[in-house]
């Protein structure tokens, strides 16, 4: 990412870097509906700010520096609905950049008091004004008045692609290599869809055929319709719009899960194996059981859990959730989990 290193923000750069990126693979061991299942997920929550999303503003800061698009002094603006938020406060500070964000104000608390206690600046937005939507509107027009600030613009940047084909993809790969194995399909629910557009394009320059799956919420299908329908509680997935990164082309079979669906999973993942992720890890899980039960025995079914469950707790995450019949959560098991340490000889264990 980085050309040279003699200006101070550069240096900040690298050091960063060796706090986002070669988390560990989980190998997930469960049984569903009497057949045994192995899931794999990289574990997300190990970040530099707690989530995957810190993968993405890392590369998009790194671009912006290197090509002079941020400069010192400017303030970083970014509409988002929370993890953006947060990895942009905290590798903006880091870097000695204000930050402002935009946000709906149904996110979680935990979201927007984690993102100022970084010294970041949280707008909310209601859904009168907007919702997400308008976030965007207004993270644009500030950077439109005012010409010290830059905006990372997420759901069109290419880097952020660029972010998961040059890290994620490629991890995702080499660590299942080191067990003799290879992935015959990765799902991941969509936000901004770097996750599984940049995924996509790493396995398919490596020659790798694995199916690509984008997930969103059976109750609110915005990549099926193209607009907001219906309500959801997955935070940070079907954000009322498919974003301009997002090429349903080529990608394949969209997977669907219901919310309560993935609430339920995510306590199951922390009550059975002490995992402790959010909502779209659970819904992510779901997902993954899905293609590896239709896949077959020899499936190698891979996936991302986002961030872990603290963000959540002022949420339905802690209610006792009802499932419904079509629910797959009460006929999963999960018995055990392996880790798969980053492949890489040259990058620190982050177990």
């Amino acid at each position: 990412m980085m050309a040279s290193l003699d200006r101070p923000e550069l240096q900040g750069l690298a050091q960063l870097s060796k706090l986002v990126g070669n988390t560990s693979l989980l190998a997930i061991h469960a049984r569903v509906r009497g057949q045994e299942v192995t899931v794999y997920a990289k574990y997300e929550s190990a970040n530099f700010s707690g989530s995957i999303k810190d993968r993405m503003a890392l590369h998009i800061l790194g671009r912006a520096l290197e090509q002079g698009q941020l400069k010192p002094g400017d303030t970083i603006v970014e509409a988002t609905s929370g993890n953006t938020g947060i990895a942009f406060a905290a590798l903006g500070r880091a870097l000695g950049h204000p930050v402002t964000i935009m946000m709906p104000d149904w996110m979680s608390r935990e979201r927007v008091s984690i993102i100022q206690s970084f010294g970041a600046t949280v707008v909310p937005v209601s859904a009168a004004e907007g919702g997400f939507v308008g976030s965007i509107q207004r993270a644009e027009e500030m950077a439109q008045e005012r010409d010290d600030v830059f905006l990372p613009s997420q759901f069109a940047n290419q880097a952020n692609v660029a972010a998961h084909a040059t890290t994620t993809g490629p991890e995702i790969l080499a660590q299942l290599a080191t067990i003799g194995r290879a992935p015959t399909a990765f799902v991941a629910g969509v936000g901004t869809g770097g996750t599984v557009m940049g995924v996509a394009e790493a396995f398919r320059a490596a020659g790798c055929s694995a199916t690509i799956h984008p997930l969103e919420p059976s109750n609110s299908p915005t990549l099926r319709t193209g607009s907001k329908v219906g309500k959801h509680r997955i935070q940070g997935v079907s954000d009322e719009f498919i974003p301009a990164i997002v090429d349903l082309d080529t990608l394949d079979e969209i997977i669907d899960v219901h919310d309560g669906d993935a609430i339920c999973m995510a306590q199951q993942l922390a009550q059975q194996a002490g995992l402790a992720v959010g909502i779209s890890s659970g819904a992510n899980f779901l997902g993954a059981l899905q293609l590896a039960m239709a896949q077959g025995p020899d499936s190698v079914v891979t996936t991302v859990f986002s961030d872990c469950n603290k963000k959540y707790l002022s949420t339905d995450y802690v209610s006792d959730e009802p499932t419904l019949p079509d629910d797959l959560t009460p006929e999963v098991t999960i018995d055990s989990f392996d880790v798969l340490q980053p492949a890489c000889l040259e990058c620190p264990s982050r177990a």
